[in-house]
């Protein structure tokens, strides 16, 4: 703490822009076995600075529709300096956020940069507040489609219901299909996508693969040169051979992040094998057991595949996209391991290595690691005072190891 302080103190003064302090682990082998979840170490903290505040005056509020249908108020701001950038927008996140801070139009606020990059506002200055000030309600219809919005039980979002139908939605997941963690087509951003679809050039992610057809059109365009046009056409051809987890994160389903598309791609392992899987799995039975099995996926994810895959554009668009791509099979990590691509399941207490300590090693040797026991599994690794998994495994006849025989087996 006293470092932290010392370096919060010395930040004015210093040649560049910093926002904190990062602690890490000073141990190469401890940071090895502790490991990362997704691109985050375990073994390192990030410690920030208080972000730098101001205060400004809420001249309207906006509300922007994502591409899964919230709606998002924006806070448009009289433009004030907030830490060297100028801030003349700010998010209100949700309906109950704006209730719980009581924001409206007319209100002194004063605003910050969450982590010294997201414009919010912390707090309403009531004592300023306008003379004839009337409290904010979010519309009960979608603002760019008029469809009804609506707030399911449990859900803090108000979402519009058009679906594909509404052109935000769309514009939406046309810019997250392109994005960089997703298919990373470079030369396609966000200006570009609205500009292509606002003048007919794309309308669903599978045009986006067309555009060489319509070179001609694109070099007419202001600003596309031929390098930029050659640096676009270089860019989709890339796409095409995109990873797996890359594409299935880039088709923008509810709850399917980057973390949980790598999940889908190591259990299924390629293109044609997931989407089989996901066109039954609107009809439960066998898909949707086999979804349950995969360590990391809940009830919430299943739900939010089914009901993609419930829809008949989306079964046809990502069936088009798989049929014109040539998408690579998942990454096995380790081809040559003993266990490089068996499907395994953890039970009972472990205790030379924690369970998450051993799931990771098996994914790192390419297994695949179930939450429970199917017909498909390879392996139980039983420790101490394991239950029905171990009896349903017996009953399957499923190879069963202790741990020090999974150890050894691994060559640990």
């Amino acid at each position: 703490m006293a470092f932290y302080g010392e370096i919060q103190r010395q930040r004015s003064g210093m040649s560049f822009d910093i926002d904190g302090v990062v602690y890490k682990i000073n141990r190469l082998d401890w940071q090895k076995r502790l490991g990362f979840v997704g691109r985050a170490p375990r073994w390192a903290l990030a410690h920030k600075f208080p972000a730098e505040q101001a205060r400004t005056v809420v001249e309207g509020i906006d509300i922007q529709v994502g591409r899964t249908g919230s709606l998002t108020p924006v806070a448009r701001l009289r433009p004030v300096n907030v830490g060297g950038v100028m801030v003349s927008n700010a998010t209100l996140h949700n309906e109950d956020e704006i209730a719980r801070k009581d924001v409206g139009v007319g209100d002194t606020v004063i605003v910050q940069r969450a982590g010294d990059v997201i414009p919010q506002v912390v707090a309403v200055e009531v004592s300023k507040r306008p003379a004839g000030w009337v409290q904010y309600q979010m519309p009960q219809r979608c603002p760019v489609c008029d469809s009804l919005a609506v707030r399911e039980e449990g859900e803090v979002a108000r979402r519009c219901t058009g679906g594909l139908q509404c052109p935000a939605q769309l514009v939406e997941r046309l810019k997250h299909f392109v994005s960089r963690d997703a298919m990373d087509i470079d030369g396609l951003g966000e200006k570009q996508i609205t500009a292509f679809w606002h003048d007919g050039l794309i309308a669903t992610v599978v045009d986006i693969f067309t555009l060489p057809q319509r070179v001609d059109m694109i070099s007419k365009r202001e600003g596309w040169g031929q390098k930029s046009v050659d640096n676009l056409l270089a860019a989709i051809e890339m796409a095409r051979h995109a990873p797996l987890e890359k594409f299935i994160f880039a088709l923008g389903i509810r709850h399917v992040g980057d973390i949980t598309a790598k999940l889908l791609a190591r259990y299924y392992g390629s293109a044609s094998a997931w989407l089989m899987a996901m066109e039954t799995l609107p009809d439960g039975g066998e898909a949707l057991a086999e979804l349950d099995v995969i360590d990391g996926i809940g009830p919430k994810v299943a739900g939010a595949l089914a009901d993609f895959f419930r829809e008949p554009h989306n079964r046809d668009a990502v069936a088009g996209l798989v049929a014109a791509l040539d998408i690579a099979d998942a990454q096995v990590v380790a081809a040559d391991s003993p266990v490089s691509g068996k499907t395994v399941v953890f039970t009972g207490t472990l205790v030379r290595i924690t369970r998450s300590e051993a799931k990771a090693r098996a994914e790192a040797l390419g297994a695949k690691v179930a939450s429970s026991v199917s017909a498909k599994t390879d392996y139980v690794v039983a420790g101490d005072d394991a239950g029905s998994k171990l009896a349903k495994a017996k009953a399957l006849n499923v190879t069963i190891v202790n741990e020090d025989e999974w150890l050894s087996l691994i060559g640990e």
